[in-house]
This record gives structure tokens, sequence and C-alpha cells, in this order.
């Protein structure tokens, strides 16, 4: 039996089911309730932190992990702590195990309990991790942005007071490089109507040094007239020879044909698009176009009548 939205939101015999209470509602009730001013005011007259070592946040994430897990652990051994129901329970609980969380406001002590047994796998906070709360995210925004894994480790300690060491910033940066390879090398449809080629000079950090390199990019237009980036390259500087070589790799990655490609007017560009797929029609874009007839009839005008025009045209 398939249940719709519409049902899902209507209780047995019809009559609407109170929706769960969203994070913003709590939060305004908190702030009503006067919680938010009497915080802030330990915060002034105590010198509180909300981040960092000791801090509040930490410690609020801290005790909300440390419940959940506790409900966890309940779930999985089938009656609540100190209850009797408990008592001849082939499985009981077995105190906790420390362990340090990385998270966007800091480090955090948690205490994770265990079952004697042994198989307790909580999924709130799983066995093997030590990072939540978008860390990694943040950690590959920050390399994306040009910063160094060094730099990377300092700004975290400085800001969030979290200590990560180089193996471990390196870990996530090198998972996120391992999904552009496989993004970089995934099969592409046979047929695209129309493929954009064209390159960008763009600032790319290359050691020490930022330097002005080309990237290649192609963007295909699918049958139903979906635009898709096919690929991206970066080079020292933009040529012909290389062009034909990403040709002949979207090729390989499964484009047999495209009818219009759309591209500026290097020299031998046409070419090396024609040697890949030669039934293709290549479009040169409307600015190079443009360019290609008006320089022809520009180089016919006398320099004379070329500087009356911009005098007039002043």
């Amino acid at each position: 039996m398939t249940v719709t939205n519409e049902q899902q939101k209507t209780g047995p015999f019809g009559t609407p089911s109170p929706e769960p209470p969203s994070a913003r509602k709590v939060v305004n009730e908190m702030v009503d309730a006067g919680l938010f001013d009497e915080l802030m005011d330990r915060v002034d007259r105590d010198g509180l932190a909300l981040t960092g070592a000791g801090g509040f946040l930490p410690e609020m994430i801290k005790a909300v992990l440390e419940r959940g897990l506790a409900a966890e652990l309940t779930g999985h051994l089938g009656y609540e702590k100190g209850d009797a129901a408990g008592r001849g329970s082939p499985n009981s609980r077995n105190g906790s195990t420390p362990k340090t969380l990385a998270t966007e406001v800091g480090d955090i002590g948690l205490d994770v309990p265990r079952d004697r047994a042994g198989s307790f796998e909580p999924r709130l906070v799983p066995k093997g991790a030590r990072r939540v709360g978008g860390l990694d995210e943040m950690i590959i925004s920050l390399y994306a942005g040009g910063m160094t894994v060094r730099d990377i480790q300092h700004h975290l300690a400085r800001t969030l007071g979290t200590e990560l060491s180089h193996d471990t910033i390196s870990n996530i940066t090198d998972a996120v490089l391992e999904e552009v390879k496989a993004w970089q090398s995934r099969p592409l449809e046979e047929i695209y109507p129309i493929v954009y080629l064209d390159a960008l000079v763009v600032k790319v950090r290359d050691g020490h040094q930022v330097r002005n390199k080309a990237a290649h990019i192609a963007v295909g237009v699918d049958l139903d007239g979906v635009k898709h980036v096919l690929g991206i390259w970066v080079q020292a500087t933009e040529g012909a020879k290389f062009w034909a070589g990403v040709c002949a790799e979207l090729r390989n990655r499964g484009v047999r044909d495209v009818l219009i490609v759309c591209c500026d007017g290097l020299t031998g560009f046409p070419e090396a698009i024609e040697a890949t797929w030669p039934q293709t029609t290549v479009q040169t874009c409307v600015v190079h176009y443009a360019d290609l007839r008006i320089m022809p009839m520009w180089s016919r005008i006398s320099s004379q009548d070329k500087g009356f025009d911009l005098a007039r045209s002043a």
C-alpha cells in the first residue's frame, strides 16, 4: 500500500496530525521563555565563552549527543538504566569509552556508552567517526579557496580550538580529489546536439606561487535541452593541440556525435574538432564571428580615415 504525502499529514480518521516542531519553533519558544536572555547575561557577567574549549556550545552539543547515545543503548538493550527488567539479561551496560570529536564549534570530549557483548553500534556518532557537523565541508571550502593544509590546520586551531593533524586534513582533501577524478572520467551520452568549448584564464596556486592558467571547459547540451559540464582541464596556455586531446577524450568517454560545436577562432581549432567528429558543424561564437567579418573591412580603411572616424565618435 502506497501512502501519499497528504495521507501522512492526517490521522487514521482523516483528522490532521500534528507536525513535529521545527528547530526554529523550539528556539523561538526558548527565546520567549527568557532562557537566552539568562544565557547572555551570564556570558556578559561571568565571561562565558560560546565556542572553543569549555565553551557553552561544545558543552551543549556534548550533553545532547551523550543523551542521544544513551537512548540508543537503551533501545539496543531493551530496558532502561536501573530497570529491574534487565536483571538476568544476556547483555548489559558496561560503562563508557572517552572519545574526542572535532566539530565546527571546537573539540568535544564524549563519553560513549558501551555494552558487555560489544554489539552496540551507535548511529548518532558511529564508531571510528572523529568529526561531525560539517567540519569536512569547511576544510574543503578552505582548501578550494587556496589555503594550504598547514594554513587550514592553524586556522582551525586559532578560530575553533580544533586540533587536527596534517594527515587528517590531507585525507579529507584527498577524498575530494578522488571524487573529482571519478567525475572527470565518468561516461557521457552518445549524442549532444550542442557542445561549447572555451577556455578561461584563472589564478591557480602552484606550490607557493599563484599563476595564471587556462581552464579548458566543455559544456554539452543534451537531447532534453539541459546543460552539463562535461569536463574541466587546466593547462598553462590554450592551444589547438590540447583541444584535440580534449575532443579525443570526450569521444573515448562515449560521445559519438555532436551536431554543433561552438568555439572561438583559435587557429587549428575547427580542424581538431572535425578530426574527431567529421559530420559536426563548427560554429564560431558570436564575438569571434563578428571579429572575423569586421577586421578585414577595418584593414581596408586608411589610417587617416580611421583617425577621422575615431575623432567623430568621440
